[in-house]
């Protein structure tokens, strides 16, 4: 089977190198009628085509010589010895993102629950990731799944319901003390859904209904109560002064009657003892005097 070149591994300017030095060499042979400059310019060519490497801002590249570690490279532009040298994976230093999700997972009380959280993170030292982990992306993808699943273990439904920010801090702790020696540091942890059994979803409406009703009625029954107390006060003030309950009987008497065309009964007892007999008698007088 021939091996296959893979040209993503090169770069413009060592591709460019290339072709500059194997144009060079096939003119120098075309002037000197000598194929020794032909052979020249495209072994210098494959040599810088394979020598010169490039690595992004962001990035950092361990370079090994004979197998043995020499030394992070990047980024920028920079040479290796072909053959004798070569390049680990490239590290992306940047802060990634990492989606975990535990699914039928118990919490203290034992219920189960499906939390979906994600992970950032980030290679704060590119020689102890490529050195200390075979893979550090399923490290930190597995770590963070069973840091998850641990902690929704030492909770109860209500505290993961409702304290998710202190879950994701403590899932934090937990991934940057064992990412740490990686060289790999978890900066937050962010739960972004909880999902429940949909027949505990119903019980939780009901009572939270049920608990709505409870309060409802509790402020019901605080408001009949003060209202009796104001009553009660009231009665005890109308009761030593007379003519204030004549004038409480007397405004009732006009709100109840001041919207046109209403009209009011009032048993004689009552007109009786707010007084309103003489009253009403020297109003009809006063009207029938001339002016």
């Amino acid at each position: 089977m021939t091996p296959k070149i893979n040209f993503q591994n090169f770069n413009v300017v060592a591709v460019t190198a290339f072709v500059v030095c194997a144009v060079a060499g096939a003119i120098g042979s075309a002037v000197t009628q000598l194929t020794f400059p032909a052979i020249a310019g495209g072994l210098v060519g494959l040599y810088l085509l394979f020598a010169i490497k490039i690595v992004r801002q962001w990035e950092k590249a361990v370079k090994l010589r004979l197998g043995r570690y020499v030394g992070l490279r990047g980024p920028g532009m920079f040479f290796i010895a072909p053959v004798v040298e070569s390049l680990s994976t490239i590290v992306d230093q940047r802060v990634r993102v990492a989606s975990v999700f535990a699914e039928s997972t118990l919490s203290v009380d034992t219920v189960p629950v499906n939390v979906d959280a994600i992970v950032f993170w980030m290679v704060w030292n590119a020689e102890k990731a490529i050195l200390e982990v075979e893979n550090y992306n399923d490290a930190i993808t597995m770590s963070a799944q069973t840091a998850l699943r641990e902690s929704i273990g030492r909770h109860e439904l209500h505290q993961i319901l409702a304290e998710r920010e202190m879950l994701g801090q403590e899932l934090q702790r937990i991934l940057d003390v064992k990412t740490n020696p990686w060289g790999i540091t978890v900066q937050s942890v962010e739960i972004r859904d909880v999902q429940i059994p949909a027949q505990l979803q119903d019980a939780m409406s009901r009572e939270a209904q049920a608990e709505r009703e409870r309060r409802a009625r509790v402020i019901l029954g605080t408001a009949e109560t003060e209202i009796a107390d104001k009553f009660a006060a009231a009665a005890d003030t109308y009761k030593d002064n007379p003519v204030a309950l004549h004038l409480r009987a007397m405004n009732m008497l006009y709100e109840a009657i001041k919207e046109r065309g209403s009209m009011v009964i009032v048993p004689s007892s009552a007109v009786e003892t707010m007084g309103l007999g003489g009253t009403l008698a020297t109003a009809s007088l006063a009207k029938q005097q001339p002016l």
